[in-house]
């Protein structure tokens, strides 16, 4: 799976009165399907995943999935502390047609894999980058999806750069979405995993062909009725036996890529990009999705110092929306998309953050 270009993580609507807002969900999507990025993130940090009963979680990836245009890539957030249970909800992005799963450090590891980091067989932070490794390789052997790997900024929560190389070996992890987004660290990790080569399925203007884009095709072509058939309902039929024109497959073609690093982090997008990056999906870009695509853009038409005037554009006001999920919500409420209350204990933005918010986002209306 292609993951270039920039994918939007998406917030989780609710009522006033704290439960999930399936429809709300359902038009952001809509609405997000219309812009330019490249795939939506269902269900990553900036969606309050662990805020979700199971149950939530199924009903959110559901309508998700269902509201997205086909071209657009889904990859779906599915960490769990266990194995057993972030697969379960690896089957089902799958019977839901999701591309790739995002899959990040368990909570039980947040202690200790800094240590794990640089440690030797025989010290004790050994064992916490083994059961680490073995998390995400067993879940890359079992998954029906390609998985793409979460580093948090937490200092926890981040995936060592020698966990990650090694496991980008693995034919089933597709990539990296750092949220740090550290460019040396980034450098780093391209550089020892440049021997890394897999072939993607890309479109003619090479974008990333979907999952559903797949089943549209498939779904086309079997509902095809034969001239045959026709001709028996046609007494005197002159091209009796005769087959109908066939549907016109999916075209595709491969495209080679490496392993695929993509920047979560606002103010570094691109830096990013200049280290190595492939794509973004900068928590930003829920509340100003054209602004953060604008970056990209810029980048790839070669014209720095418009991609540089873009990423400072940004600053401030990302600085101020993504300190707290209120307030990035909010920012969402002024720009088109429905943002809401996050679900408590989080509270939303004061009556001060608002107001900054509001004469920081306007020039960044979509």
């Amino acid at each position: 799976m292609l993951l270039e270009g920039l994918h939007i993580p998406l917030t989780t609507p609710f009522h006033p009165d704290g439960r999930l807002n399936l429809p709300k969900l359902a038009a952001n999507v809509a609405r997000y399907s219309k812009s330019p990025a490249a795939g939506l993130l269902v269900l990553g940090p900036a969606g309050e995943p662990t805020l979700l009963t199971d149950e939530e979680t199924y009903e959110a990836l559901r309508a998700a999935a269902q509201a997205a245009a086909p071209e657009k890539v889904l990859l779906a957030g599915i960490s769990r502390d266990s194995v057993r249970a972030t697969l379960a909800l690896a089957e089902l992005s799958d019977e839901l047609h999701y591309d790739t799963v995002l899959v990040g450090v368990p909570t039980i590891f947040s202690a200790e894999t800094q240590a794990a980091e640089s440690a030797a067989s025989d010290q004790p932070g050994a064992d916490a980058r083994r059961e680490l490794l073995v998390y995400f390789q067993t879940i890359a052997d079992r998954s029906p999806l390609p998985v793409v790997l979460y580093s948090d900024r937490e200092p926890g929560r981040r995936i060592p750069i020698e966990a990650a190389v090694e496991l980008a070996a693995h034919p089933r992890i597709l990539g990296l979405l750092d949220a740090a987004a550290r460019t040396a660290e980034i450098e780093s990790i391209l550089r020892r995993t440049a021997a890394v080569k897999r072939e993607v399925s890309v479109t003619p203007v090479f974008s990333a062909v979907t999952a559903r884009m797949k089943a549209a095709a498939t779904q086309a072509s079997a509902s095809l009725v034969s001239a045959d058939s026709l001709a028996a309902d046609r007494a005197a039929s002159a091209n009796a036996g005769a087959e109908a024109p066939p549907t016109p497959p999916l075209r595709t073609r491969t495209k080679t890529v490496g392993f695929q690093v993509l920047t979560g982090d606002t103010h570094s997008i691109l830096a990013s990009l200049r280290a190595g990056a492939i794509g973004a999906a900068p928590g930003f870009a829920a509340c100003a999705p054209q602004a953060c695509y604008e970056i990209l853009s810029a980048w790839k038409d070669g014209d720095q110092p418009l991609a540089e005037e873009k990423q400072e554009r940004l600053h401030e006001a990302a600085r101020l929306a993504e300190a707290t999920p209120g307030g990035l919500k909010f920012a969402c409420d002024l720009n088109g998309t429905f943002g809401g209350r996050p679900r408590l204990p989080l509270l939303p933005s004061t009556g001060d953050q608002r107001a900054t918010l509001e004469r920081l986002m306007k020039q960044l209306r979509n």
